[in-house]
């Protein structure tokens, strides 16, 4: 795997992508709005950076064009199908045996067996509905782009995110399929190393149409259950 396009490469999980990518010698495509084309000014000359709106099929098909593998944030920004429309693009137009890898919250359930704390599903609730209201962000848009690609035959990954903080990196996260397994609880992952999982999962042809919940490996929880007689899946 050679060419690597990153969609959502501007932000913080984004950046922390492309630095990993650029690390292992990938030649990177970087997606952001054009507004943020000067955030990624730190690898200017190492990337190539097409700038538009990620929802913009015509940027997307231009971007993943060639591309051995595909990283998108996919982000329920505003109320215009932003992350299905992103989602859709991308499994269009991608080359067909690209390895494509998603990111999301734990809310995503591929198979509706994970199990949610009374606390998180509050949480979840008001912060969608005040988002929807105040138009800033749409987490059903979220669900729907995937089903779409959990439906696909591509080759995807959906890697689902707890609460992230920053920190230097403490190695790959652990992970479960489903939220709910002891392993999670913590319920804390550092973002870079949300973004060494999406980068690693591009190799790791056992992620293959796996939607990995993932947390800290020096998380409590994942600590824990290290130092039982089960131990997590890895990559």
């Amino acid at each position: 795997m050679k060419k690597i396009c990153i969609i959502g490469a501007a932000g913080k999980l984004g950046k922390y992508m492309v630095q990993q990518t650029l690390d292992r010698g990938y030649d990177v495509i970087a997606v952001c709005r054009k507004q943020s084309v000067t955030k990624l000014d730190d690898f200017k000359n190492r990337i190539t950076i097409i700038p538009g709106t990620t929802n913009d099929r015509e940027v997307i098909k231009r971007a993943v064009s060639g591309c051995d593998g595909v990283l998108t944030v996919l982000v329920p920004w505003g109320v215009q199908q932003y992350s299905s429309g992103t989602a859709q693009a991308v499994l269009d137009f991608s080359e067909p045996n690209a390895r494509l890898i998603f990111s999301c919250g734990w809310h995503i359930s591929r198979d509706g067996k994970d199990i949610y704390s009374w606390k998180f599903k509050i949480l979840l609730k008001i912060f969608g509905s005040l988002a929807r209201l105040t138009h800033f962000a749409e987490l059903n848009d979220q669900v729907e782009a995937c089903k779409r690609i959990f439906k696909s035959k591509t080759n995807w990954t959906v890697v689902r995110g707890s609460d992230l903080e920053e920190g230097i990196s403490q190695g790959l996260p652990v992970w479960s399929r489903h939220v709910g397994d002891p392993i999670l609880e913590s319920n804390l992952t550092r973002r870079i190393d949300f973004a060494l999982f999406m980068v690693e999962a591009l190799e790791s042809h056992d992620l293959i149409h796996e939607a990995p919940a993932i947390v800290g490996c020096q998380s409590q929880s994942a600590l824990t259950y290290a130092t039982t007689k089960s131990k997590p899946m890895e990559l």
